[in-house]
Formats: C-alpha cells, sequence, structure tokens
C-alpha cells in the first residue's frame, strides 16, 4: 500500500466517522461533517469576497474620472452583489434543500425582516444619500437642532457643526470641533433638515450682534467694525464686510456685522471671539464704552398727603 492510498484511506474513514456522529431531526441528518463543511465553505466564501472587494477598490482608487462618492456607491453595490451571490453558491455548493424549509423560512423571514427594518431602511437611505450626492465625505453640515451631533447651538447662535467622516452602510460618521465623533443613522439625514454647508459652496456668511452706546459716533463705530473685520485673515473681501443697525435697544444701538468666510471646517466661534476682541480694543481706543446691562433704582419721597381729617363727636 502506497502512501497516497494510505492518506485517502485515513481521510475516508475520517469522513465516514464525522458523517456518524450527529443526529437525526425528522428526515434529515445533521452530522459533524455537514457542520465542519459548511464553516470550511463559509470561511473561505469569505476570504475569497474580501480579496475580490480589495481588488476593486484598489482599481476604483486607480480611476481618476469618478469622485469619491461615486466610488464609495460602486463598492457598496458590489460588496452587496458578491456577497448575495456567495451565500447562493455557498447553498448550491453544500447542496442545502431550501424547499423543505419553506415554512420555517418564510415564519423566520418575518421576523427578521420586522427587526432588520431600521437597518434596511438605513441601508437603502445610505444608497440613495451616495447617488443624490446631496452629502459627500469632508462636507460640513448640521443636523436638525444639532441635538443629533451631541447638543443645540453652542452659545452666541453657533451651530454645533461636523465634519462628514465616512458614509457607512447604517450610518454616517460625523466628526464635530470638539472631536467627537457621532454616528448619525443615514435615516436620519433622509427625515430630518440638514444644512450641508459645503454642498453648493465653502462659502459661509457669519452674523455678529454689536451694541454700540448711544452717546457714540454711530458712524466712527460702524467704520472701526468693518476696518476690524477687514483685518482679520479669514474673513473675505468679496463679498465685504457690512455692518448695519438693526434696532435701537433699551441700552444701547443694536448693530449687526455680516462677514462672509471660506473655511467653516476650521471653526466659527474662534473667529468670532478674535473679531469681539479686536472691536474692543478699537472702541477702548477711541473712548467707545461698551454698554453693559444695568438697573436703576431710584427713591422717591412720599408725597405730601396734607392735615389729617378732624375728628367728629
Amino acid at each position: 500500500m502506497t502512501m497516497r492510498s494510505g492518506l485517502r484511506e485515513g481521510i475516508d474513514g475520517t469522513v465516514a466517522a464525522m458523517k456518524a456522529i450527529g443526529l437525526d431531526v425528522g428526515a434529515y441528518r445533521l452530522s459533524l461533517y455537514s457542520i465542519f463543511s459548511t464553516i470550511i465553505v463559509a470561511v473561505l466564501l469569505y476570504i475569497a469576497v474580501k480579496l475580490a472587494l480589495r481588488a476593486i477598490k484598489w482599481l476604483l482608487r486607480r480611476n481618476t474620472h469618478i469622485d469619491q462618492t461615486q466610488r464609495l456607491l460602486t463598492e457598496k453595490l458590489i460588496a452587496i452583489a458578491l456577497f448575495t451571490l456567495a451565500l447562493l453558491f455557498g447553498i448550491d455548493l453544500l447542496g442545502i434543500d431550501l424547499t423543505a424549509l419553506a415554512v420555517f423560512s418564510g415564519a423566520a423571514g418575518l421576523a427578521i425582516g420586522f427587526g432588520l427594518q431600521k437597518t434596511v431602511g438605513n441601508l437603502i437611505a445610505g444608497i440613495i444619500l451616495l447617488m443624490d450626492r446631496s452629502i459627500k465625505p469632508g462636507d460640513i453640515i448640521v443636523v436638525g437642532d444639532g441635538s443629533s451631533m451631541g447638543g443645540s447651538a453652542l452659545p452666541g447662535g453657533v451651530p454645533n457643526v461636523g465634519r462628514v467622516a465616512k458614509i457607512g452602510v447604517r450610518a454616517v460618521n460625523v466628526i464635530t470641533r470638539d472631536g467627537k465623533k457621532h454616528l448619525i443613522p443615514n435615516e436620519l439625514l433622509m427625515t430630518q433638515p440638514v444644512e450641508n454647508w459645503s454642498y453648493a459652496s465653502p462659502e459661509v456668511r457669519v452674523r455678529m450682534r454689536i451694541p454700540v452706546p448711544y452717546d457714540a459716533d454711530l458712524r466712527l463705530a460702524q467704520r472701526l467694525i468693518v476696518e476690524t473685520a477687514e483685518a482679520n485673515p479669514r474673513i473675505l473681501n468679496e463679498p465685504e464686510p457690512a455692518v448695519w443697525i438693526t434696532a435701537f435697544g433699551e441700552r444701547a444701538v443694536d448693530h449687526e456685522l455680516r462677514y462672509w468666510i471660506s473655511d467653516p471646517e476650521a471653526g466659527l466661534g474662534n473667529i468670532q471671539g478674535e473679531v469681539f476682541l479686536g472691536i474692543w480694543d478699537r472702541f477702548k481706543e477711541a473712548g467707545i464704552r461698551i454698554p453693559y446691562p444695568r438697573t436703576d433704582v431710584r427713591m422717591l419721597a412720599a408725597p405730601d398727603e396734607g392735615p389729617a381729617p378732624a375728628k367728629v363727636d
């Protein structure tokens, strides 16, 4: 007996022993061999799909005719198709008869359908987002009132914005300015209002409320406010900064400074702080004081009530 024939007999004996170990489920037999072969086939198919996806991603990255959004959409569609084909091929390779599991699979499919309703909805929403290209990786967005990204608008009317880092199968990875990563479900981006600051143009207009006292020279104060904004390197010269009177308040004349920036991902609170500090310095040099809230209390003497009425007996 040669070594090859001996090895073959050993393998056949091992397979026969594994097939003998099992239990009968109705007219079918669940053996150790079937479980082992299913695991081996699943692992091999998974490795093959992963290698195919890696090769496809490498080819798509070398293609310069499509942008990042189209590449992500193509990768996700191909991944879904490959995993579906691998599942069908594995079932056919293992010889699993699905007709006998029709009733069970129908009930299980109904339960899985209800359980994965949100997951499937997020998957479809993610594909739609990639197809219409309304949200792309790198965009600066605000979802709803900002609660989806850790809170509402920050003090001073600055919204809690975030940068889209990745559009996944289930959720969108958004990184806020404080460095926190938030996973926002794709379905949420389809059902709630979304401000995309990078959709049409990266330029964003910033508004700042600035009070000026009544006893100050308003034209001088407006000129100092505009010059401070123009001196900031992040503020665009076209459209040029502008300042307007918005209301005559109780303690001051309310002004609003409006200017444009082209890098909102660098932050809004920091540039507003720089402009406020610059206005503070320019007002101090010009002798213009910043009005502050106060309450005046006047003490008045009691009015003279006249002589007391005469007593009548």
